[in-house]
């Protein structure tokens, strides 16, 4: 997604303060969102790993979409914000991609998956300036990349769910971002298409990139992911996997509405115990 010239939230000037590291690629301060006067993130301090794969997890309503979009200026924020590589997100958008909830986006919008993947490129490309052939090249490419070449003049409305989120995935990477944000990319997608986002999660990874997914299937944690934030209108734990995605975390962050915490935790007991 390219994100907006004027973000909605105001800047924070705390790119200057000595607790933020210009190597982070995302440092939050005291980040707070309210809707109404219903506070939905308090306080958040976080700073973001480089080159990893980030989960951010925790239960329904805790804050995880909403935290993106904070830090991204696509809503107004109460207090904080966010600086990336030590920098306003206006000073280094080009380098900052964002995949949303697929059921956010208008899939009857008449284009073809090629052309959703070229408007990754845009950002190269300056104002009314012309897609040349090499843009469309390296959006054909993207769209190999998540197994996708063989639709790029299809309809997305043609496209099935999976197929739809693997094109948006292919729009992202064709941006060639260096940090990227997606939000629940896995929701509803089919195995084929997992394993594929899984695939390129790891190659950005590989190329030196950072990727902060929000996440559901605390299943799958430890399988696709090095860190994890636990979120529950706050952070409750964020670090390595082996060191914070816990039974002791996971009871802190989803109390009683984790209805397979104990299935969960004897998982984690087990895994613990075969060490």
């Amino acid at each position: 997604m390219i994100l907006p010239d004027h973000p909605a939230a105001p800047r924070t000037p705390i790119a200057s303060r000595p607790e933020h590291s210009a190597q982070s690629p995302m440092s939050v301060h005291s980040l707070t969102v309210a809707y109404g006067s219903k506070p939905v993130l308090w306080d958040v301090e976080y700073e973001t790993p480089a080159s990893s794969l980030v989960a951010i997890v925790g239960p329904n309503g805790a804050g995880k979409s909403t935290l993106l979009k904070a830090v991204l200026g696509l809503i107004p924020v109460a207090a904080g914000g966010a600086v990336f590589w030590g920098k306003p997100l206006a000073d280094v958008r080009r380098r900052v991609g964002y995949v949303p909830q697929r059921g956010s986006v208008d899939w009857d919008f008449p284009v073809s998956a090629l052309e959703v993947v070229t408007m990754g490129r845009y950002g190269m490309l300056g104002w009314l300036r012309p897609v040349t052939r090499r843009h469309v090249e390296a959006a054909r490419a993207a769209l190999d990349q998540v197994g996708m070449a063989d639709f790029a003049d299809r309809q997305i409305s043609q496209l099935s769910g999976g197929q739809q989120q693997r094109v948006f995935l292919a729009r992202a990477l064709a941006q060639e971002a260096d940090l990227y944000f997606m939000d629940e990319p896995f929701a509803g997608v089919d195995a084929a298409t997992e394993a594929a986002i899984v695939d390129v999660l790891r190659t950005l990874r590989t190329a030196g990139r950072t990727v902060v997914v929000v996440h559901h299937d605390l299943s799958t944690v430890e399988d696709y992911f090095d860190h994890v934030m636990l979120l529950n209108g706050r952070i409750i734990a964020a670090g390595p996997i082996a060191e914070t995605f816990n039974a002791r975390n996971l009871q802190r962050t989803y109390g009683g509405r984790l209805t397979l915490l104990d299935a969960v935790s004897q998982a984690l007991s087990d895994v613990a115990g075969q060490k």
